[in-house]
C-alpha cells in the first residue's frame, strides 16, 4: 500500500473526499470502529444534508472564502450527485432537505464509494511531521506516508463518537492559527434571574432572538437545563457572552387587543404555563387585559424584548458541531490547501466555518471536500 493522498477522518468531508478521488489514491484513517458515525445520528438519525436556500448568508465564516466551494459544488450539484448514487433526499421543512428514510442511506453510499480506497479503522492519529517532500502520519501502530495530507478529523462536539483535537494539533505544528474553537448549535443555560425557566421544561413555543446583530427565528424549547430549540441553537452560532434578546410574540398586535375583556393568559398566543410564569416574575396578575394599567401594559410587553445574558452553553457533548477552527486567511479558498505547506490541507469543520442549522454544515463539508478532490486530482495527473 502506497497511497498518494493520507486523509485524517472518516466523516462527511473525509468520505466525500475519498469517493472523490481516483481509485487506490488514498489512505482513510478513521479512529472509530466504523466511517460516518456523526452522519448516521444527525437529523434524529435522518440527515439534514442540505438546503433550499443557500449562500454566505448562512454561514458564520469569511463570505469570500466560502463562496468559490459553494458555488464550485452547490446544493444542487450535490442532490445530482446524490440521485446518481440513488438517493434522492425529501424536503421537510423549511427547505431542509433529509434523507428518505433514514442517515444509513447516506453513509452505505460512501461505504460502497470508498471500497476503491484503502481504509483504516480503530487506527489513532498522533502527530504528522515531514521530511522533503512527504508528510509521515504517526499511529499507535506504525508510520504512514504520503505526498498529500487532507485533515477532515472535525471539530470537538460529540466526543463520545471519537471527536477529537488533533486537527487543531496538526495545524498548529505546521505554523495555522487557531480561533478559539467552541460549542455551536447548541443549547444555552441560564443564569440565576432565568431559573424560573427550569419549571417550564417541555414547553415550546415561537420566537424571534436577536444576538450580535443577527436575528435567529424559529422554536424555543424550555428544558430542565436551560433553553434549546431550533432558534436557540441558531443564536448560540454568534453568542459568545453577553446578553441576547428574546421577542415571545413576534408578530403579535397589542393593539388588536386593547379593549379585550379576556383574561392575559388566556389571551395571549403563548402556552397558558409560560404566560402565568410570565406574569409572576413581573409582578402582575392575571386579569383582563382592558383593565391593564398603561404602566403595567409596558411591563408585560417586555415578552416582546425579554433581554438576559446566558450563563453558558450545554456543552460538546450536546452541540451539533464546533465553530471556531483554523484561520481561513491561512487557507487557499479555491483549494483548500495551506498557504503556508505545499499539498497539506484542512477541509469540514476543522475550518473557521460554521453553518446555522438546517444541513450548512453538511454542504460546506461536501463542498470543501470537492474544492480539495478537483486540486489533488489534478497535481495527481501532472505527476
Amino acid at each position: 500500500m502506497n497511497p498518494k493522498v493520507i486523509i485524517i477522518g472518516g466523516g462527511a468531508s473525509g468520505l466525500m473526499l475519498a469517493s472523490l478521488l481516483p481509485k487506490k489514491s488514498a489512505l482513510l484513517i478513521e479512529s472509530n470502529n466504523k466511517v460516518g458515525a456523526k452522519i448516521d445520528i444527525s437529523g434524529g438519525g435522518k440527515c439534514n444534508i442540505t438546503n433550499q436556500k443557500m449562500g454566505t448568508e448562512y454561514f458564520l465564516a469569511k463570505s469570500r472564502f466560502i463562496r468559490p466551494s459553494l458555488h464550485a459544488f452547490s446544493n444542487d450539484d450535490l442532490l445530482l450527485w446524490l440521485k446518481k448514487h440513488k438517493l434522492v433526499p425529501v424536503i421537510r421543512k423549511k427547505g431542509q432537505y433529509f434523507c428518505n428514510h433514514s442517515a444509513s442511506q447516506l453513509t452505505d453510499i460512501f461505504k460502497k464509494e470508498i471500497k476503491k480506497q484503502h481504509l483504516l479503522l480503530n487506527e489513532t492519529v498522533y502527530k504528522v511531521s515531514k521530511k522533503e517532500r512527504y508528510f509521515n502520519v504517526h499511529t499507535k501502530n506504525r508510520i504512514y506516508s504520503a505526498e498529500y495530507i487532507v485533515v477532515a478529523s472535525g471539530g470537538l462536539s460529540f466526543p463520545k463518537l471519537g471527536a477529537s483535537g488533533i486537527g487543531y494539533e496538526i495545524a498548529r505544528f505546521f505554523g495555522h492559527t487557531i480561533k478559539k474553537p467552541a460549542p455551536a448549535l447548541v443549547g444555552l443555560t441560564l443564569q440565576k434571574e432565568q431559573f424560573f425557566f427550569k419549571e417550564l421544561s417541555g414547553i415550546s413555543c415561537g420566537v424571534h432572538i436577536k444576538v450580535d446583530h443577527c436575528v435567529c427565528k424559529g422554536a424555543l424549547l424550555f428544558t430542565h437545563r436551560g433553553i434549546s430549540g431550533p432558534a436557540v441553537l441558531d443564536a448560540s452560532l454568534y453568542w459568545t457572552k453577553g446578553e441576547i434578546e428574546i421577542d415571545f410574540l413576534p408578530d403579535f398586535s397589542w393593539e388588536k387587543i386593547a379593549k379585550s375583556t379576556k383574561y392575559i393568559s388566556s389571551l395571549l398566543p403563548l402556552p397558558k404555563r409560560l404566560t402565568k410564569a410570565f406574569l409572576l416574575k413581573l409582578g402582575l396578575q392575571d386579569k383582563a387585559y382592558c383593565t391593564f394599567t398603561r404602566k403595567e401594559a409596558a411591563i408585560l410587553q417586555v415578552l416582546n424584548r425579554y433581554r438576559f445574558a446566558p450563563a453558558g452553553t450545554f456543552g460538546y457533548t450536546k452541540a451539533e458541531v464546533t465553530k471556531g477552527g483554523i484561520e481561513t486567511a491561512e487557507i487557499d479558498s479555491d483549494t483548500m490547501m495551506s498557504k503556508k505547506v505545499e499539498n497539506l490541507y484542512f477541509i469540514g469543520e476543522i475550518l473557521d466555518v460554521t453553518g446555522r442549522l438546517g444541513g450548512y454544515n453538511f454542504q460546506w463539508a461536501f463542498s470543501s471536500a470537492y474544492a480539495s478532490a478537483k486540486s489533488i486530482t489534478h497535481s495527481l495527473y501532472m505527476q
